[in-house]
């Protein structure tokens, strides 16, 4: 069995990762107790989510008696950095700014989470480009460049 995690999860093994990064050790009857209430699945449809989980990677599993412990063996903040970081690969890098307003446009936050975005921000202006470099190939965007 391989030890890499394939950090490609379905939006289902998300809702059942952010159920073990809420309690770091969880049996599979919590698990399933949660998911019932928020997604109405049955004890099956979570057990096969779990197995999943655990085939990708994802979950490290222990005995605790008769019954599973699950566990995340990648952290909640590192699993959305590398997701956003897979997403990001995908765009243009000259469109990446916007995307990135728009996210925020659209997001909830707290004084304490703009002032960590203005810091990240004054700290990112020291390093500014005038123009971000397109990184995709002809025909793959919409940058002039790549119009002849």
């Amino acid at each position: 069995m391989s030890t890499e995690t394939d950090f490609k999860v379905t939006d289902s093994e998300w809702e059942v990762m952010r159920v073990i990064w809420a309690h770091g050790k969880v049996s599979s009857k919590q698990i399933i107790e949660v998911l019932q209430q928020k997604m109405g699945w049955k004890p099956g449809t979570t057990k096969t989510f779990i197995g999943r989980l655990v085939n990708k990677g994802m979950l490290d599993t222990e005995t605790e008696g008769r019954r599973y412990l699950y566990s995340a063996k990648v952290g909640e903040n590192e699993f959305v950095r590398h997701s956003l970081g897979e997403f990001f690969s995908h765009v243009c890098n000259k469109e990446v700014g916007k995307t990135i307003a728009g996210v925020l446009s659209g997001a909830t936050l707290s004084h304490q989470d703009i002032a960590l975005l203005q810091e990240v921000l004054d700290a990112k202006k020291e390093h500014a480009v005038d123009e971000v470099p397109c990184n995709c190939i002809p025909g793959q965007c919409h940058c002039n460049v790549h119009h002849h």
